[in-house]
């Protein structure tokens, strides 16, 4: 009995070493695969939202409920044909401006380390934010959520690498969440991407140095924008309702007249209809009535510009144009416009619609993406040709002011965004200009 207990003792022990050595391999392993995700986790970068939530989890509307401004509805009405053209009028100017990376003013070049290796880094990390988008692609999808909600986000991720140090990808905006009560530091978390799915993507928190969050219309209220379309959408609705009437009545689908037979039996009443929708109606003929008493026309509409209510289409126009803060003519209204006023309000709309929007971008990708994200607070982003949108006027004021000695060719050649001339010193950035 001894020696059986002996023998199994003898052999639970050697049963328990292997288990240990099992677990501690095994432990290894882990160790190992932890420290090579590490590893990958600092050479690439990986995006935590995702890319197209609504598609996931669509949105349903009921389809006899009356239009509200929702997510669905504001894109759906973004894809009729004048609100397209007024989002495009400013997305399409802003994304295919000239931009260039360059040094803030306060900062000169000689005073930066590394200044031309890092600004090249931050232009190709630009050009190319990820692996399927330019940089036009990423700002179209920006400027479109920011135009038609008032939210354009854009996720940012370290890659490690020093000749493209971060990775961009744009973000559904009326996904995400903003927390009231952020305590403003940018490594907290701030924001979460809402998708409705269950389990870990449910809800994906984000800290502020990984999101870029553009509002329009920012107000002290609420912490979500404004964008036009939000303020269009009545607007929009009552033109759709208007120009769907008046295609009906031009298409004569809406019938504005009616046959008045005096003194008719039913059988006759009916043997006319079937007469009339087999023989007559959409054929052209000519239709021979004999009757006693001659059928009387009654007219209930005339069919003509009045009944359309094209001067109220035209009023609703303006008020998406006004909503866009463009002139009514660059959505077809052209009454009453010619060479000089036609000049003038394109200018007005360049001023008043694309700069601002421009700046606002230009500014979120300055402080959120290369002070907050890099720390590199001695550049900035900014898009060429803002001041003058007439490149001869442009041209004009340039050479003014170099031949009255206020700017140098260096200090023109960055204002295009062009390299500085090897015969001439850099210009020093840190003395404002008034």
């Amino acid at each position: 009995m001894a020696i059986s207990h002996a023998l199994c003792f003898g052999e639970k022990k050697r049963l328990g070493d292997e288990t240990l050595k099992v677990k501690s391999s095994v432990q290894r392993l882990w160790k190992r695969k932890e420290s090579a995700i590490e590893a990958s986790e600092v050479q690439v970068a990986k995006r935590k939202t995702l890319a197209l939530p609504s598609i996931l989890t669509p949105y349903r509307t009921h389809s006899s409920a009356l239009p509200k401004p929702t997510p669905v509805n504001l894109r759906r009405f973004a894809e009729t044909p004048l609100v397209r053209r007024a989002i495009n009028l400013l997305k399409d100017r802003i994304a295919s401006l000239d931009w260039q990376v360059r040094v803030k003013r306060g900062f000169s070049v000689t005073g930066v380390v590394d200044v031309q290796e890092r600004a090249a880094a931050l232009r190709r990390g630009l050009e190319e934010p990820n692996a399927s988008d330019s940089f036009r692609t990423l700002i179209e999808q920006v400027l479109e959520d920011a135009l038609v909600g008032g939210f354009g986000a854009i996720e940012m991720e370290l890659t490690g690498d020093a000749q493209k140090p971060f990775d961009l990808w744009a973000v559904d905006g009326a996904t995400i969440q903003i927390d009231p009560k952020w305590d403003g530091n940018p490594e907290s978390t701030r924001y979460a991407q809402t998708t409705g799915l269950p389990g870990t993507y449910g809800q994906i928190l984000l800290r502020d140095d990984q999101l870029i969050y553009i509002r329009m219309n920012p107000r002290s209220h609420t912490p979500f924008g404004l964008g036009p379309l939000e303020v269009a959408f009545e607007t929009v609705n009552s033109f759709l309702a208007a120009h769907r009437f008046a295609g009906n009545l031009a298409s004569n689908a809406v019938v504005q007249y009616a046959l008045w037979m005096n003194e008719t039996t039913p059988t006759e009443h009916e043997r006319l209809i079937r007469w009339w929708q087999d023989e007559i109606e959409g054929t052209g003929r000519v239709p021979l009535l004999s009757t006693e008493q001659k059928p009387e026309v009654l007219r209930f509409a005339s069919g003509t510009d009045a009944d359309m209510r094209l001067n109220w289409q035209e009023f609703l126009i303006r008020m998406v144009a006004n909503a866009f803060s463009v002139p009514p003519m660059l959505l077809g209204l052209e009454q009453e416009v010619n060479r000089n006023t036609a000049s003038e309000l394109a200018d007005e709309a360049f001023r008043s619609a694309v700069v601002p929007l421009a700046k606002l971008l230009a500014e979120h990708l300055t402080r959120d993406l290369f002070a907050k994200k890099l720390g590199w607070r001695e550049f900035e982003f900014v898009f060429n040709e803002l001041d003058a949108p007439d490149e001869i006027t442009e041209l004009q004021i340039q050479t003014q002011l170099l031949t009255a000695g206020v700017l140098t060719v260096n200090e023109v050649r960055a204002m295009r965004g062009l390299a500085p001339l090897p015969s001439a010193p850099a210009p020093d950035m840190s003395v404002e200009r008034g």
